[in-house]
């Protein structure tokens, strides 16, 4: 693993573990206030479990059998969650405390422990079980462009569904769910942004995940490129091997002609120069060999260099990758990273569709934003839009 990556990996055990600590001591004191004969080191050590399940279970498959390998990791990826809004409730109601002392309020310090706290305790678990009820219950979301160019067809109907994440979270059940309701838009052309597989190839296979893909039938072929988590598990080469038993067809900085009728390109993920050490192709190169007088897409898992997309002449540009922050207020973080971090942009003559996905990443939950499904229907025209 590169050297950046140990140290990103560090930082995050290092906030991940202060997070827990100070949620934990803040609990603590609570609990100790209403139940004094309460044992700390049954506490401590229910916290310091809870704590190390996550990174356990993502990052000791080598340590630990598998069967205990996929408990640490459902069960850490559902605190991961808690904590992460215990923690945020957790600073939100100290400063709320700390104000309110500055302001000489007496007794702010105790409010905050008999009373705050067992409110943000009651805060965080709510806002769990609602990102979890989100989280599994995806919408449809319907998108019309139209791209000035002539085609021998007047439109295409296309369904994109990005950032699934198949693994140890998102299962063998909600991947039929999904293909089911694939199907029942009946598109012409299904789409596949990128983190398919949440890093996991061997559980992928073994679940024989695959197999589902091949229920979707849509008469123009289903087209993938590969995201970031089929790199960073390192077996990028047996995630194609898979998609494809799936009939999935991969594209890895290349180009195909579709019923004769307008242009699918794909990159590979951005970051793969990180985990593979190898460099994605220029879209420029990519581009030699397409007629850009037909209508082209764009599929790049990451929603950057859009204004590479833009010199090529890329008319509709699908992304995912963002989640839109999967959990409020991430959102703000990925707002200022991508110029778009979902939705819809245009720019000059390129469009751009973002999505924030089906699945999740880490915590299964979502807050401010709905898994979803694009439907999109594609109008070819070749007058100029006024």
């Amino acid at each position: 693993m590169p050297a950046k990556w140990v140290t990103f990996f560090t930082i995050f055990l290092a906030i991940y573990s202060l997070a827990n600590l100070y949620a934990a001591w803040r609990g603590w004191q609570t609990l100790h206030l209403y139940y004094p004969a309460l044992n700390l080191s049954w506490y401590v050590l229910l916290c310091l479990f809870l704590t190390l399940a996550y990174p356990l279970g993502r990052f000791g498959e080598s340590l630990l059998p598998l069967g205990l390998i996929n408990k640490l990791t459902i069960i850490g990826s559902y605190w991961f969650g808690m904590i992460y809004y215990l923690f945020l409730l957790t600073i939100l109601l100290d400063l709320c405390s700390w104000a309110a002392g500055f302001a000489g309020f007496a007794g702010a310090s105790h409010w905050r422990t008999a009373v705050g706290m067992p409110l943000v305790l009651a805060a965080a678990t709510s806002l769990l079980i609602y990102g979890i009820y989100n989280a599994n219950h995806p919408v449809i979301r319907n998108y019309e462009v139209t791209i000035h160019k002539p085609s021998p067809r007047s439109s295409l109907h296309v369904v994109m569904v990005s950032d699934i994440h198949l693994g140890k979270i998102v299962t063998t059940a909600r991947l039929h769910d999904l293909i089911k309701r694939i199907n029942a838009l009946q598109p012409e052309l299904v789409l596949l942004p990128g983190d398919i597989i949440d890093e996991d190839v061997d559980l992928f296979a073994d679940k024989r995940m695959a197999d589902a893909f091949t229920r979707l039938n849509p008469p123009l072929g289903t087209y993938a490129v590969l995201g970031n988590h089929e790199y960073i598990g390192g077996k990028s080469e047996a995630a194609i091997i898979e998609l494809q038993r799936g009939g999935i067809k991969v594209l890895r900085d290349a180009a195909v002609k579709i019923d004769d009728s307008f242009y699918l390109a794909g990159r590979d993920d951005y970051s793969r120069h990180r985990f593979a050490g190898l460099t994605r192709a220029p879209l420029a190169a990519i581009m030699q060999e397409v007629d850009t007088a037909l209508p082209v897409i764009l599929l790049d898992h990451q929603p950057a260099d859009l204004a590479e997309a833009e010199a090529a002449n890329v008319d509709l540009q699908l992304s995912g990758h963002t989640h839109r922050g999967q959990m409020f207020p991430n959102h703000l973080i990925t707002q200022a990273v991508y110029e778009v971090d979902w939705g819809y942009l245009r720019k000059n003559r390129l469009q751009v569709i973002v999505s924030c996905g089906y699945g999740t990443w880490g915590p299964p939950i979502r807050i401010g934003n709905q898994p979803e499904i694009v439907n999109l229907i594609i109008h070819f025209n070749p007058k100029e839009a006024p």
